[in-house]
């Protein structure tokens, strides 16, 4: 009779302390409720195949068979040619390409190659630079044995941030830069709002981590912001006959921020 009477104890008890258990747990559900956000709820996009492969949100910037997103800076049709492999390599003394389109804040991701034949040394070894509002330059070159000043190495935001490493490839070989980009911002005035920051991944390799850009890219003398609009184009450059051979660009995307 005891033994009966101590179980039923037990089993009150038992379910007394669960009880309360499931109370404290509800109590802590609900205070944890009041930090959740369940709207706006994000987009849909499906990744690529892989990472260099273009999402669903991406525009193609070039795929390897037109050059119909982009212009020659100040207009017109492009002077670069499409090589068989679908490669778009420029042709020396014929002028930076621009996007017909403008974009601000973006990621970006582009593949370059190095021409496989070396010509020049330094700055004229297959010199090139993507410029994000055709003002703030991520630089191009080969620089796989090829000394030059190091803010001015590929990976460099040129003549202001020296790249963390030298991740660049033989030449010859396809690289890769995945960028973001976040555009500066101006008052009413035109006086400098916030600067602009840019990381850089080099063939998967961090080389410039959300560094403040310090003003429009200059080759000579202190960089310097003026005022521009909200979207401008993303500007290939040709840095014209100086000795070198010349690089190639594919697999252009971008995504607007």
């Amino acid at each position: 009779m005891k033994k009966t009477i101590a179980l039923s104890a037990a089993i009150i008890l038992t379910g007394t302390v669960m009880a309360q258990k499931k109370i404290n747990q509800d109590s802590l559900v609900k205070e944890a409720a009041k930090t959740e956000f369940w709207e706006p709820v994000p987009k849909l996009v499906t990744p690529g195949k892989t990472n260099s492969d273009a999402p669903t949100d991406a525009i193609i910037l070039y795929n390897g068979k037109d050059v119909s997103q982009w212009q020659k800076e100040k207009g017109g049709q492009p002077g670069w040619k499409i090589d068989k492999d679908g490669a778009l390599t420029v042709v020396k003394g014929s002028g930076n390409i621009a996007t017909k389109q403008g974009f601000g804040s973006c990621q970006l991701h582009i593949e370059w190659r190095e021409p496989a034949a070396i010509a020049g040394a330094s700055q004229t070894r297959g010199n090139s630079g993507v410029f994000f509002m055709g003002s703030y330059e991520l630089q191009v070159l080969d620089s796989y044995n090829n000394p030059t000043y190091v803010n001015g190495q590929a990976g460099s935001i040129y003549k202001q941030h020296v790249p963390l490493v030298n991740a660049c490839k033989k030449p010859g070989e396809w690289q890769s830069y995945d960028v973001i980009f976040t555009a500066p911002t101006f008052f009413s005035d035109g006086k400098l709002q916030s600067p602009a920051r840019i990381t850089v991944l080099h063939n998967g390799v961090l080389v410039q981590n959300n560094v403040e850009i310090k003003g429009h890219t200059e080759w000579i003398g202190q960089p310097k912001y003026t005022a521009h609009s909200d979207k401008e184009p993303l500007i290939l450059q040709d840095h014209g006959l100086d000795g070198g051979n010349p690089i190639s660009y594919r697999n252009i995307w971008i995504r607007e921020l």
